[in-house]
């Protein structure tokens, strides 16, 4: 369920990612301290740009981690997966399609390219797990493996400090 963005979160999710943040709709999870983890972003950016990754990981300790997977050959052991395991990959086309109508809902943009791969190869973790965290598990396989994988990032309290992002 996405949430509209509260006060302080355009500038926490800034402070996470390192940047002005760009199309967001909304807060798709928080992490136990409060903060975004994960948002939505528009599937056009403002300058109408597609930007199909309608699912974006926020939070820099999820996203180191869920590198350090993807750099210990997750993926690539996924992707062989997805080639062997006939329902696991009828439940990843099934996560993409699912991916696409959730983009499509809030703006079709006539591309089958849904994210991170899907349907055919897993590409990018972090955007599997962006989804798992925003619908739940049970909808994406390779999101909801990749998440049992990862320790309890968010243990060490808020990744930023709020009160630092209130004036930038």
């Amino acid at each position: 369920m996405v949430e509209p963005l509260r006060e302080g979160d355009r500038e926490a999710i800034g402070a996470q990612i390192g940047r002005a943040p760009r199309g967001l709709c909304g807060v798709a999870h928080r992490c136990p301290c409060g903060l975004p983890s994960t948002v939505v972003t528009a599937p056009r950016l403002e300058d109408g740009t597609p930007f199909p990754t309608l699912y974006y990981a926020t939070c820099p300790r999820l996203t180191s981690r869920i590198g350090t997977l993807e750099a210990e050959g997750l993926m690539r052991s996924q992707t062989e997966r997805l080639a062997t395991d006939p329902g696991f990959a009828a439940e990843y086309e099934a996560a993409h399609r699912a991916y696409l109508a959730e983009r499509d809902a809030i703006e079709p943009l006539g591309i089958e390219t849904s994210a991170g791969g899907m349907p055919t190869r897993v590409k990018c973790l972090h955007v599997h797990v962006a989804h798992t965290l925003a619908v739940g598990p049970g909808v994406n396989p390779v999101g909801d493996e990749t998440l049992a994988k990862l320790p309890e990032w968010w243990a060490a309290g808020p990744c930023v400090d709020p009160d630092d992002t209130a004036s930038e």
